[in-house]
């Protein structure tokens, strides 16, 4: 067996068995829903969606929203991106470091070249900031967010596990917010931000199980090294 079906196969060990089905689902689906939304580009059910969100959501909690969507915009997700990168090659966590340069990278690649030119879906109409545009099928919010949040909390849990908890349970509340605040500003459909995080989780497992397949050949490289030096010694 060659180095490149090894590699495969333990990749696809790591993954398992559900997040692969759910991939392919996941893929399958967003092909599926390609001709009824290039056909009816404003769904009636969404449409009704969108207007109770913004007649359930309070004033107060509208401009809230407004200002966590303006939060997680490209600008401020880079910065946060980059302040990520920075903990980790000061702790020299190298794998880690890659891990979230691929994951974060690649789920831009995904929505913004590959599914929204594939499905070129309008935006809602009506929307309440006039610096939203381009295409809107999958959300790149609703992708982006769940691959950088989870993604780093996966990986600052690695090596502080008492903090697990507070920075999951933290970084699901601001997810949320980040996908009701893409609702409040009618910058997506909900299908943009169900088919975004659906997305967002897949290329999230890919990335992890990818790390566990390279942090299992350094392990091993490790023990190699050791046992050869024990010998030697």
């Amino acid at each position: 067996m060659s180095a490149l079906s090894r590699l495969l196969r333990e990749w696809l060990e790591a993954l398992g068995m559900p997040r692969l089905l759910v991939a392919v689902a996941t893929v399958l689906g967003l092909l599926c829903l390609a001709p009824g939304l290039i056909a009816n580009p404003e769904p009636v059910a969404e449409l009704v969606i969108l207007d109770q969100v913004h007649r359930l959501i309070p004033p107060q909690l509208g401009e809230l929203l407004v200002r966590v969507y303006q939060l997680s915009g490209v600008h401020v997700s880079a910065i946060l991106v980059l302040a990520m990168l920075i903990f980790l090659g000061l702790r020299r966590y190298w794998a880690e470091l890659v891990c979230l340069v691929i994951g974060t990278g690649g789920i831009l690649v995904l929505v913004d070249r590959c599914f929204k030119p594939l499905f070129d879906r309008a935006r809602p109409t009506d929307r309440l900031l006039e610096d939203i545009s381009g295409r809107s099928f999958p959300s790149g919010h609703a992708a982006g967010s769940v691959v950088f949040y989870f993604l780093s909390c996966s990986l600052l849990a690695a090596h502080y596990p008492s903090l697990r908890r507070p920075l999951f349970v933290m970084a699901s509340i601001w997810v949320g917010l980040v996908w009701l605040s893409t609702l409040q500003v009618r910058a997506h459909w909900p299908s943009d931000i169900l088919a975004g995080a659906a997305l967002g989780y897949v290329w999230l497992s890919f990335c992890l199980a990818g790390l566990t397949v390279w942090e299992r050949h350094q392990s091993r490289r490790s023990a190699s090294a050791a046992s050869l030096s024990s010998r030697h010694g």
